[in-house]
């Protein structure tokens, strides 16, 4: 017996050092993000963009006032993820311009990360695209590509990209990144389902072709899927699994599944739903290369306490000026660059 208690906290110290995996304080651990920031117009009118609600005469009486307001709430998010670094790789959507990502990397405590952008524009309607920023320190891009999703079902019907960026860290290792942004619900989850489950199909396309070649492929897909992740387009169609199952080789699997059956999420409309998630390919777990867990950020101070006293995220804009940060919350994990 007095043997026992030694081999239990044995068992217990390894068991922290498998969950953590790396240190909070090694230069190249640093964290990957993705923030749906909510409409990100600037206040110039675009006549190839769908921004007229976003001018000063338009509906959301939009300004330069509001405009930087917002840049530095967002700022102050994606700077206070990590009290120690700032994000090595984030992923953006619902951003207008690359105009707008300048504006917002040199605002606030971002600026001190010296990022640099990847964003294409893409032909959505509403005229919002997705995009990428990053620190040369962790990420190093060699090639980029706009993945056009184009509906057979309603070839007129035009939105967002996915982007895909190809690039290498500091340790040699090989990084294959997907930003997402998925058709929306508006107008019913039914009508707008075929959509999603097309996007799918593509994203799966392409990650199942980076893995059929390297079967020990690093991806990392991130995004607001507007669907969650029990729903047919990322469960069945991407084939994303439960991370905390027994891993297969040469599988995606989403890091936020099971917060997901906990109750938690990151937008809030007759319920939480997780629409925005983070899925890896099996390797960066079977590696280690991911510290901890994926993680959705949601301090009080980016919440809005209703009258029930239950706790939303502090948005924006809806049909009235809030002045808060965004609809989503942000979701991350962290990463060992150097290894």
């Amino acid at each position: 017996m007095n043997n026992f208690k030694p081999i239990v906290f044995i068992i217990f110290l390894f068991a922290i050092l498998f969950l953590t995996n790396c240190n909070r304080n090694e230069p190249y651990e640093a964290d990957i993000v993705f923030y749906n920031v909510e409409n990100l117009f600037d206040t110039i009118d675009d006549p190839l963009k769908n921004d007229k609600d976003f001018l000063p005469d338009g509906r959301n009486n939009w300004n330069s006032e509001k405009y930087f307001h917002k840049l530095e709430n967002i700022s102050k998010v994606l700077s206070s993820i990590d009290s120690i670094n700032l994000p090595a790789i984030i992923g953006l959507s619902e951003v207008e311009n690359i105009e707008v990502i300048r504006d917002l990397i040199n605002t606030g405590n971002l600026k001190n990360g010296n990022y640099k952008i990847i964003h294409q524009e893409s032909p959505d309607e509403r005229g919002i695209d997705v995009a990428l920023i990053y620190r040369e320190k962790y990420f190093h891009p060699e090639y980029q590509k706009a993945i056009e999703i184009a509906f057979p079902f309603k070839k007129e019907e035009k939105t967002r990209d996915i982007l895909y960026v190809k690039g290498n860290t500091d340790g040699g290792e090989i990084l294959h990144v997907f930003i997402n942004h998925w058709t929306s619900r508006w107008g019913g989850k039914e009508e707008s389902e075929p959509k999603r489950l097309f996007t799918a199909s593509v994203l799966k396309k392409y990650s199942d072709s980076i893995l059929k070649n390297d079967i020990n492929a690093n991806i990392i897909i991130l995004g607001d899927l507007n669907d969650n992740p029990n729903n047919e387009s990322v469960f069945e169609i991407l084939k994303a699994e439960q991370s905390f199952k027994p891993i297969k080789r040469a599988t995606l699997n989403n890091l936020l599944f099971e917060k997901f059956k906990k109750g938690e999420g990151t937008l809030f409309y007759n319920g939480w739903d997780m629409f925005d998630q983070i899925i890896v390919s099996s390797n960066l777990i079977e590696e280690n290369l991911i510290c901890g867990e994926a993680e959705i950020f949601n301090p009080e101070w980016i919440l809005f306490k209703t009258k029930e006293g239950e706790f939303r995220p502090n948005r924006t804009q809806g049909r009235q000026y809030y002045g808060g940060y965004s609809d989503h919350l942000p979701v991350y994990f962290s990463l060992d660059f150097g290894r």
